[in-house]
């Protein structure tokens, strides 16, 4: 049996238990792992619907262009359908998605126009407002408009809350789904409510977005609405795609918790998942005092981790965005930024006036002494000093007037670690890697690192 093309290969994606990370949760939890679709997102499903859709109302003609505003995942369900079914895609995107998710949609042949994230819905240069001003451009375009396009969540009613249904045998208590667009939590929580009213619909949100506001008051709440992180969920409009009436509660999950669940989810279920799955499962943990162990919780994970490498799976990008703590320096690190990276050092028997000239020609203020069996002592300016003072001769040998050796710490050992053995007595340590090499690491040398 093979398939016609990959749009045959949509839809009846995994379900799969979650034993570590929710662990503490009386209910049993079942992640819907839809980045199983060849696109590597859900937004497949409802992408190949709302093309299927246009050319049935006549909306979309062989050879037009296809006009959608998208964070990447819509789009790559479009570009998909669009490669198969001989269209030219272009898609408008805003400047907070990461740099793989744009790429992943060029590669794959559409156009991508980046917009500013922080302007209003209704500004000119907002992603939506990009694409409805090109509609109107591009003879024989349309822009399909996930947003307000109902087929959006006429996709998840057909094909993910059926799926849903069957794969639980009818047992699923609660779903909970991360809400941008709102068509998958629409679409599948219509269906499941028609199967079974008493199934709990709850969405999860982000602080920045109005939706939560929204579904308890009916009103846009401006002072709610400010730029966040978070990628694929929460809005700053309201989209037609939204059925309120199917969703039972909103819960907001901070940009934090959702990147640090993400990662979490990846290290300890072994399933590399989106930024949104994490805020879902973070959802979930802050909703479980609601949960019994009869409950059977569906979470859907919406799109795949490789689209999120450059941000919340890159250690820097969190700590930019102080959602992991600063990584401690390293006598490594201070060893890799070090302008100085030859090791100099003196014999014992040297004498005092030959230890001054290498000093001199090196411009460094201490030296250890290393003879054939390792570090015996050290050499600094200070003693230099006294030993001239004393009226004693510079044809001394080294030995006679050189100071214990400078403290040996490891490769690994840290900048607190290194700064506490660096005092009045000792003016560096000397730290020895895995091949057995020597370096040593002043006071400059720690400035320099942390600067």
């Amino acid at each position: 049996m093979y398939h016609e093309n990959i749009l045959e290969t949509i839809g009846d994606t995994p379900l799969i238990k979650l034993n570590k990370v929710c662990s503490e949760v009386k209910a049993k939890v079942l992640a819907k792992v839809d980045f199983f679709n060849p696109g590597n997102s859900i937004k497949d499903r409802m992408a190949l619907k709302m093309i299927e859709v246009a050319e049935t109302e006549g909306k979309l003609k062989p050879g037009g262009t296809i006009i959608e505003s998208t964070s990447g995942n819509t789009g790559m369900g479009i570009a998909l359908a669009a490669i198969i079914k001989g269209y030219r895609c272009i898609f408008t995107t805003n400047d907070k998605q990461s740099k793989e998710k744009i790429d992943i949609l060029r590669a794959v042949g559409a156009e991508v126009i980046v917009c500013p994230t922080n302007v209003a819905a209704d500004d000119p240069k907002s992603y939506y407002s990009i694409a409805r001003k090109l509609e109107k451009e591009i003879p024989n375009s349309i822009y399909v408009n996930q947003y307000d396009n109902l087929a959006n969540r006429q996709a998840h009613y057909e094909t993910t809350g059926p799926e849903l249904w069957e794969q639980t045998e009818g047992k699923i208590t609660h779903l909970v789904v991360g809400v941008g667009t709102g068509g998958t939590i629409s679409g599948c929580g219509k269906y499941l409510k028609e199967k079974n009213p008493n199934i709990k619909i709850w969405g999860i949100d982000t602080y920045g977005s109005t939706l939560k506001e929204y579904h308890e008051t009916g009103e846009i709440d401006e002072s709610a609405i400010y730029s966040y992180i978070t990628e694929g969920i929460g809005e700053d409009i309201i989209p037609q795609c939204v059925d309120f009436s199917v969703i039972d509660h909103f819960e907001k999950v901070t940009d934090k918790d959702g990147a640090l669940m993400a990662r979490e989810i990846t290290k300890k279920e072994g399933i590399f998942v989106g930024y949104s799955a994490g805020s879902a499962v973070a959802g979930i943990k802050q909703l479980s005092n609601k949960l019994t162990e009869n409950d059977v919780v569906v979470v859907i994970f919406h799109d795949h981790g490789s689209r999120y490498v450059g941000k919340i799976y890159n250690d820097d990008w969190m700590r930019d965005r102080q959602f992991l703590p600063q990584k401690e320096i390293l006598a490594s690190d201070i060893i890799r930024k070090k302008s100085f990276k030859e090791f100099i050092s003196v014999h014992p028997s040297d004498s005092l006036q030959s230890a001054i000239q290498i000093m001199q020609e090196h411009d460094i203020s201490q030296v250890p002494v290393q003879d054939d069996n390792g570090m015996v002592g050290a050499l600094t300016e200070h003693i230099i000093l006294k030993n001239m003072l004393d009226n004693k001769k510079l044809d001394q040998k080294v030995e006679e007037i050189m100071n214990p050796s400078f403290p040996l710490l490891d490769i690994q050992d840290s900048c607190q670690d290194i700064s506490s053995k660096i005092n009045k007595d000792n003016s560096a340590v000397l730290i020895q890697d895995s091949a057995g090499e020597y370096h040593i690491i002043t006071e400059y040398d720690l400035i320099q690192a942390m600067a």
